[in-house]
C-alpha cells in the first residue's frame, strides 16, 4: 500500500507546483494539519475519503483520480461520470481558455432549449435516428458514456414521464448536435459540457451521480 502512498504524494506535490502552491496555504484552505498533509505527500500517512475530497475541492482533479491514487478501489459504473458539478466548475474557472459564469448559463439554456424539442416527434426522430451514430463516432472515449446509453434504453421506450423524457431526451439531443461551448478536441476538457448537461439531468431524475 506504500506505494499507492508515493503515488498521492507525487500527483499532489505535482498539483501544488502548477498551483504555486506551499503545503501550508493546502493547510489554510483545506483545514487539513499541515503536519498530516506533510505525511500524506511524504508518503508517511495514508489520506483518508475526507481529505481526499478536501483536496479535490481545493485543486483543479477529479476525486476518481486522488481515490486511485491512494488505492481506494473505484466503482467504474459510478465513476464513468468523472467529474461532479462542483469538479466541473473548478475546472472551468481554473482554465485559462473558459469564462465559467457565461458558458454554464449558455449551456444551461441550450439543455432547455433541447429538452423542448425532445417532446415534439422531430426530436424523438432525431434522437433515435442518430444517437446510435454518434456513439460510434465517440467510441468509448468520453466519462459520461455508461449514463447516455441508460437514457437512451428509456427514451427510446418511453420509459418515463413527460418531465423525465423531456430531461433525457434534451440531454441526448445536446450530446447529438450542440455546437459545444467547449470543443470536444479538448480532451478532457472538451467533454465538461456533456458531463455538466448529464449532471443537470441526473440531478433532475434523482438519479445517483458519481
Amino acid at each position: 500500500m506504500e506505494e499507492n502512498y508515493n503515488e498521492l504524494g507525487l500527483l499532489l506535490k505535482g498539483l501544488l507546483k502548477e498551483q504555486s502552491l506551499s503545503m501550508r496555504k493546502l493547510s489554510q484552505i483545506t483545514g487539513i494539519d499541515p503536519a498530516v498533509i506533510s505525511k500524506i505527500i511524504n508518503g508517511k500517512r495514508k489520506a483518508t475519503p475526507d481529505h481526499l475530497e478536501k483536496f479535490a475541492e481545493q485543486l483543479p482533479i477529479s476525486i476518481t483520480k486522488l481515490y486511485k491514487a491512494s488505492g481506494y478501489p473505484v466503482d467504474r459504473k459510478q465513476s464513468d461520470l468523472s467529474e461532479s458539478v462542483d469538479h466541473i466548475h473548478l475546472l472551468l474557472e481554473t482554465s485559462n481558455f473558459v469564462d465559467r459564469e457565461f458558458r454554464v448559463e449558455e449551456v444551461k439554456n441550450e439543455l432547455t432549449k433541447y429538452q423542448h424539442l425532445a417532446l415534439k416527434e422531430e426530436g424523438t426522430q432525431m434522437v433515435l435516428g442518430q444517437f446510435e451514430e454518434k456513439m460510434e463516432k465517440v467510441g468509448s472515449v468520453g466519462p459520461f458514456i455508461h449514463h447516455l446509453k441508460n437514457m437512451y434504453e428509456r427514451f427510446s421506450k418511453k420509459n418515463g414521464s413527460k418531465r423525465e423524457l423531456a430531461l433525457m431526451g434534451g440531454a441526448l439531443l445536446y450530446f447529438i448536435v450542440a455546437v459545444d461551448c467547449i470543443p470536444d478536441y479538448l480532451f478532457p476538457v472538451g467533454y465538461i459540457d456533456d458531463a455538466f448537461v448529464i449532471n443537470l439531468v441526473l440531478n433532475g431524475l434523482s438519479i445517483k451521480k458519481f
